[in-house]
């Protein structure tokens, strides 16, 4: 009786690991997969970063700029007559195009400074003209620093 069991648990432990290997092939097989499709996701990212690095290059730098306008009583002005000023910068730089872009604007005292990002600082003058602003100094910012910068 022992002789015919042992053939039979023999047969039962070969299946026993026909089927673990097969599940460990299996489980290879699918990470072999993982590795495939993340390795070609990878490439596709890869080639639209070089493709985008290579747009940027070749288009014109935009510089940025720090423009101080005087105009008494800046910091005295309303809400509403602020929002009046951002909407007509507002209306021209959309007629301008993409060439110009206004950041944003510290008002102090008697003065507004202006963060712009520009081809040129013809764009900036361009623009204070036909929005009625006044520009008294346009600095072009050389290097940004930062409490970042002192790690």
């Amino acid at each position: 009786m022992q002789r015919r069991c042992l053939p039979v648990l023999s047969l039962i432990i070969l299946k026993l690991l026909k089927i673990k290997f097969m599940k460990t092939l299996t489980n290879r097989f699918y990470l072999l997969i993982a590795i495939m499709l993340f390795a070609g996701y990878t490439t596709i990212a890869q080639k639209a970063t070089v493709n985008d690095n290579l747009k940027t290059t070749n288009e014109t730098k935009m510089k940025t700029y720090l423009i101080e306008r005087e105009i008494p009583g800046a910091g005295k002005l309303t809400a509403d007559e602020l929002k009046n000023i951002s909407q007509t910068s507002c209306t021209v730089l959309k007629e301008m195009g993409p060439k110009i872009q206004w950041i944003q604007s510290y008002v102090v005292g008697d003065k507004i400074f202006c963060v712009y990002k520009a081809e040129n600082e013809d764009l900036l003058r361009e623009h204070a003209k036909r929005g009625g602003f006044p520009v008294n100094t346009i600095y072009e910012v050389s290097s940004i620093i930062s409490p970042a910068t002192a790690k």
